[in-house]
């Protein structure tokens, strides 16, 4: 099986044999790795007056740090960071990264089109508007809802892509930044509405939060994402309850807690990564992952540490 195969049967909750699969929704240490800027951490501002041969020199850059970054670390998919972003651009890149790599990998895009938690500077607002005037944001929300799914659509219809990843966060450390009583009804009926609009479309959905999820796990579920990423042990989210309630339900991805591996000892490492690999692969539907992402300021060395150990013990028999 390709890599692509073996991440879309654990998202299915196939079983599987061998080293469960691997991604990160992020890998910025780019420089460090292949002494080249991240996509996302490029500034475009003079792409207007490039000629359209530079700016194919930069797409072809970009896709071929996306394929290298999969391939040496092992990641069997590639979520996609297009810069510029437009639709125009994003779906160039994806071309582009098929095109190269053909098959090997699974391409997701961020699809998102729900109520996050809102800036410090808009938390005031967003929630006098919840009182105040309820009817028109949840007309805000099905617009967002509805404007993601004709790209959704054009995007289906081009091919290439084979999922989202819902990134809008909803959880701090403490809970999500509703309560369970406002998030069903400001954010759950639109997340589910995208999210079947979307498997209709034939993609697969991930479903992206940090934070403490547990209040609003429920919900997630019954929204019916294929998968439910990070899983955040710094929010006091414990993979062994997830699978334990939802496992049946939904394939988990990540557990291995991002705090460590910045600030934690080597053996801090090694043993949030068992700890995420026993809980997370009996029975199938789980992909290795961080709780959030290789972010920037982390040492490459412990994001190697951590894969050494999934080499070692993340083999499903």
């Amino acid at each position: 099986m390709t890599p692509r195969e073996r991440f879309i049967a654990a998202l299915e909750r196939r079983p599987l044999t061998g080293r469960v699969p691997h991604f990160e929704l992020v890998f910025f240490l780019t420089m460090e790795a292949f002494g080249k800027v991240h996509p996302g951490h490029r500034s475009y501002h003079q792409w207007d007056q490039m000629e359209e041969k530079e700016r194919q020199l930069h797409r072809q850059e970009m896709a071929d740090l996306h394929i290298a970054t999969a391939e040496r670390f092992e990641h069997s998919a590639i979520f996609v960071h297009p810069n510029p972003y437009n639709v125009e651009e994003t779906e160039r890149l994806i071309d582009l990264i098929r095109e190269r790599s053909g098959d090997r990998f699974f391409l997701m895009l961020h699809g998102d089109a729900t109520f996050s938690v809102p800036s410090g500077t808009r938390m005031q607002e967003f929630s006098y508007r919840l009182a105040d005037e309820p009817e028109k944001v949840k007309a805000e929300a099905a617009a967002m809802v509805e404007e993601a799914l004709q790209r959704g659509a054009r995007l289906r219809k081009r091919g290439g892509l084979d999922g989202f990843a819902l990134c809008a966060d909803y959880c701090f450390n403490t809970g999500p930044f509703l309560g369970p009583s406002l998030f069903s009804e400001f954010v759950t009926p639109y997340l589910a509405r995208l999210t079947k609009a979307y498997r209709d479309m034939g993609f697969f959905v991930i479903k992206h939060t940090d934070g403490n999820i547990m209040p609003i796990l429920d919900q997630l579920v019954q929204t019916h994402p294929h998968a439910l990423h990070s899983l955040d042990p710094q929010g006091g989210v414990d993979i062994a309850e997830v699978k334990r309630r939802c496992g049946k339900e939904v394939c988990l991805i990540g557990n291995v807690n991002c705090g460590l591996l910045d600030t934690g000892t080597d053996e801090d490492v090694i043993r949030s990564v068992r700890y995420a690999l026993r809980h997370g692969m009996p029975g199938g539907g789980y992909i290795f992952s961080t709780s959030n992402c290789i972010y920037t300021g982390m040492r490459l060395s412990r994001y190697q540490l951590m894969l050494d150990v999934w080499r070692k013990e993340g083999n499903q028999v």
